[in-house]
């Protein structure tokens, strides 16, 4: 059995995202990736992951939107369709492919975890929603959807948001108690911009 080689993986998998994604990904670029990456980490060290369940979380958030660099449509199926290849390569076996199968497919919206590590990753694919850097990566989102002609204007897109941030709810503890009190403030103030 060839030893799991995470280091080999997260290098391959960074590098084909640089190359690949569209331009026009203002929000689901390399940076994104690498947040949720980040966010991931936090949780690690928070709840005490252990090593494999850890290691396969990561891998998740590393492949969760590889498909993007083949289409923005269904991009969830086309990253797991990208995700054995490239974990097969690198050691990984069938069903540390089914887990993060379970990891990519919980992030399409609206989200449907089913045990804790697709909770974190869940979380960690929408912590800015409640986080102070909100506006900057709200913008990234509008100008990408624009570039896709799902959006026009500032005002259709804060209503958009607004619709989206009720329906949403976090899943980990941690979220709910730092993430849910601001995702709600700036519910209100993008409430009162369109007042």
């Amino acid at each position: 059995m060839k030893k799991k080689d995470y280091k080999g993986l997260e290098k391959e998998v960074l590098q084909i995202l640089e190359l690949n994604l569209p331009e026009h990904l203002h929000y689901h670029g390399l940076s994104h990736t690498l947040e949720v990456l980040g966010v991931c980490n936090d949780y690690v060290r928070r709840n005490a992951i252990g090593t494999t369940r850890a290691q396969l979380l990561r891998v998740g958030a590393l492949l969760h939107d590889i498909g993007f660099t083949v289409s923005n449509n269904n991009h969830e199926e086309e990253s797991i369709k990208q995700a054995w290849p490239l974990m097969k390569k690198y050691g990984f076996s069938l069903s540390d492919h089914k887990v993060v199968e379970g990891l990519i497919r919980s992030t399409r919206v609206p989200q449907k975890p089913h045990n804790l590590l697709e909770e974190i990753i869940c979380d960690a694919d929408l912590d800015y929603l409640g986080r102070e850097d909100f506006y900057i990566i709200s913008e990234r989102l509008f100008k990408e959807l624009q570039a896709f002609g799902q959006v026009t204007d500032k005002t259709q897109w804060n209503q958009q948001q607004v619709e989206f941030m009720e329906r949403h709810r976090y899943h980990t503890d941690f979220a709910r108690a730092n993430r849910q009190p601001n995702k709600e403030q700036r519910i209100r103030e993008l409430k009162d911009s369109l007042a």
